[in-house]
């Protein structure tokens, strides 16, 4: 490898590097040679190669799997599933398009936690009031999409309700028991993304340049306006994409209109 001037050296590598994965030198799922080899391949240190690897990794293009190596990621060219954000009203039985994912992974974890700085203002409470979480790890049964899900379910509010006795019912299961106890449903979901801890990436099987996307998700009383439920799920943006159906909102009746029917 030819060196360039006032250019830093590890950057050098990292472009060899990528070039020689572009040519098919290292293709898809290849494991990558050792670091002494590729410090002999390019004629520089150990460290420079160190710093070459971990600017690749950052980039999405190597993989490091614990304890086997580094390796060529497959080229990622969008979201390989979806994951579709719909409710269904059938009698009184609600259904979402992921019921099937609640019956694979892990068992849920049932935990007793309080309102912090995002879900209080969420759930239209106070901070550190007393909820009810209910954690778990999602897969699809048809595909290779994971989720991490949370339920938090506000002591408060569900309190008059079988949920109490058993919070850990799947999300269609807790809309058809509040449902069942006289509240008129609604939902509103928010969508933001961040970089992923590393237990996410770990459970999620995701890669280092990974993007998480987490959709908050708030059930609410129409009537009232009140939240009753809210949930999380975190899913990786390169795995798994989320859909929406969309239709037309009423105009909502502001306080001048009223006075006009009058």
């Amino acid at each position: 490898m030819a060196i360039i001037r006032n250019e830093p050296l590890h950057k050098q590598v990292a472009a060899a590097m990528r070039q020689s994965i572009a040519a098919g030198e290292w293709p898809p799922g290849t494991q990558m040679p050792t670091e002494t080899d590729l410090a002999e391949k390019y004629g520089v240190s150990r460290p420079t190669v160190r710093l070459a690897v971990a600017a690749l990794r950052s980039e999405g293009l190597l993989d490091v799997k614990q304890g086997r190596g580094t390796f060529v990621r497959t080229a990622v060219n969008g979201p390989s599933g979806a994951m579709e954000r719909t409710v269904t009203h059938r009698g009184g039985t609600y259904e979402t398009p992921t019921d099937a994912w609640f019956g694979h992974g892990e068992e849920p974890a049932v935990y007793r936690t309080r309102t912090d700085a995002i879900t209080a203002p969420l759930l239209e409470m106070e901070h550190d009031e007393l909820l009810i979480g209910v954690d778990r790890l999602i897969t699809n049964p048809t595909g290779d999409g994971r989720a991490l899900h949370r339920l938090l379910l506000p002591m408060e509010r569900i309190e008059d309700t079988p949920l109490t006795q058993q919070p850990d019912a799947t999300p269609a299961e807790a809309y058809a028991t509040l449902a069942a106890a006289g509240r008129e449903l609604a939902w509103r979901e928010r969508v933001s993304a961040r970089i992923p801890q590393p237990d996410e990436r770990e459970a999620l099987h995701l890669s280092e340049a990974a993007v998480l996307l987490v959709a908050h998700r708030i059930t609410y009383d129409q009537a009232m306006n009140l939240p009753l439920l809210l949930e999380e799920t975190r899913l990786g943006a390169e795995t798994t994409a989320l859909t929406y159906d969309i239709e037309p909102a009423k105009p909502k009746r502001t306080a001048r209109t009223a006075k006009a029917g009058r």
